[in-house]
This record gives C-alpha cells, sequence and structure tokens, in this order.
C-alpha cells in the first residue's frame, strides 16, 4: 500500500493564503505526474491542478487557475499546493494523488492517494 501523506490544512478567512504539502515514497513519485483533488460532502471528488514529473508542465481546474500554484520537489519526494486568495467555495477536504507520466486532469489516472488534509475558508 502506497502511503502519500498530505499536510498544511486548516482554517482560515477569505482571502488568506495556505500551503499543502504532499510527502510521497520515492519509487512512487519518480516519474509520475502529481494531482491535487478536492472533495465536499455529498459531491464528486474535483480535479484541482496537476504537474507533470520532468517537464514541470502544469494543468488547474478554472476555478483555482491565478490563485493555485501547484510544484514539486523531486529532490525532496515532495509536491506542494501554494493557495492564495482563498474563497469560501474553496472549503472541501484536500487530496494528493499519484498517476503515471501521461495523466494531465482525469481523476481516472491517478491509483495512489493519500487521506486528504481539511482546509475550511471562513466568509
Amino acid at each position: 500500500q502506497v502511503q502519500l501523506v498530505e499536510s498544511g490544512g486548516g482554517l482560515v478567512q477569505a482571502g488568506d493564503s495556505l500551503r499543502l504539502s504532499c510527502a510521497v515514497p520515492e519509487r512512487t513519485f519518480s516519474s509520475s505526474v502529481m494531482g491535487w483533488f478536492r472533495q465536499t460532502p455529498g459531491k464528486e471528488r474535483e480535479f484541482v491542478a496537476s504537474i507533470k514529473h520532468y517537464s514541470r508542465v502544469t494543468y488547474y481546474a478554472d476555478s483555482v487557475k491565478g490563485r493555485f500554484a501547484i510544484s514539486r520537489d523531486n529532490d525532496k519526494n515532495t509536491v506542494f499546493l501554494q493557495m492564495n486568495l482563498l474563497r469560501p467555495d474553496d472549503t472541501a477536504v484536500y487530496y494528493c494523488a499519484a498517476a503515471g507520466p501521461f495523466a494531465t486532469r482525469d481523476i481516472a489516472d491517478y491509483k495512489n492517494w493519500g487521506q486528504g488534509t481539511q482546509v475550511t475558508v471562513s466568509s
């Protein structure tokens, strides 16, 4: 069982920033596309952002484009999600996930998941 471990969630006010981190086992991190997804109660898990391993090409959901930034440290096997200008509708459990090298936004491509970290944005 591959274990991805997210951290950095919390309770913030609208307009604040948070930085999520996800530690990934090296054998999983190597060559994987890394993604962030989020889920609120009663809704399907949705794509937030992803980043390729070597090119570091990034993809974003329209709802977070310009506010969130995904990055990765390939030496430390860690992926980050910098979230700025947070809004109440960003409130969700955020999940880190790993996929094969050709993945982009499709949740079906992501096979390894973390347990999630709660982000709550108050108005």
